[in-house]
């Protein structure tokens, strides 16, 4: 029986954003199944804005077409490795778009830590954002293009945050069921 592959979007959500969203849909046109996944840690940020129960209940309240979790670890490795202890045998394909992209295959993991090696423990399934993204050929099996709605490049939970703050329209960039939740949050940070 082939393993289940179950799409991955790892993020700190932020607030979330339609473009979460359309990644969702579109990962859920190639795999069997999505996970959100919030992490503990995160490697390149500080964890500011809504707190952990916050993001938890805006991913939930967007929809149900998707699983939501939390992970101890924020790379890509410790949370398919998380994954893998609860969903053995699932085939892990993470979600992103091409700024997300270039920051995994780009980090510096430390001695002995390849991004070759570690994508023998999952796939990259790439949206364009702000432009297409086309992986190292050493890379292009484990690297693949996710076809996804265009429309979401000026969607991030940074521009979100900073309209919130600024009391310009931001409304038009989150689900629509989470648009009160998000201006209660933010509107008090």
């Amino acid at each position: 029986m082939p393993s289940k592959s179950i799409g991955v979007l790892a993020g700190a959500f932020n607030p979330l954003t339609r473009a979460h969203l359309a990644l969702i849909e579109a990962g859920l046109t190639v795999v069997d199944e999505v996970i959100c996944v919030v992490p503990g840690l995160y490697p390149h940020k500080q964890m500011e804005g809504a707190r952990m129960e916050e993001r938890l209940e805006m991913l939930r309240a967007a929809g149900d077409h998707f699983s939501v979790v939390t992970t101890r670890g924020g790379l890509f490795q410790e949370i398919a490795r998380e994954l893998r202890a609860v969903r053995p045998g699932a085939a892990f394909e993470f979600l992103c778009g091409r700024d997300a992209a270039e920051r995994v295959l780009n980090w510096n993991y430390g001695p002995g830590h390849s991004i070759e090696s570690m994508l023998d423990d999952f796939g990259l399934l790439v949206a364009a954002r702000q432009g297409e993204f086309v992986p190292p050929s050493r890379l292009a099996s484990r690297v693949r293009a996710l076809p996804m709605e265009r429309g979401y490049d000026d969607h991030s939970s940074t521009e979100v945050r900073r309209r919130v703050a600024a009391g310009e329209p931001w409304e038009h960039l989150v689900p629509e069921r989470t648009i009160e939740m998000i201006g209660r949050i933010y509107a008090a940070r």
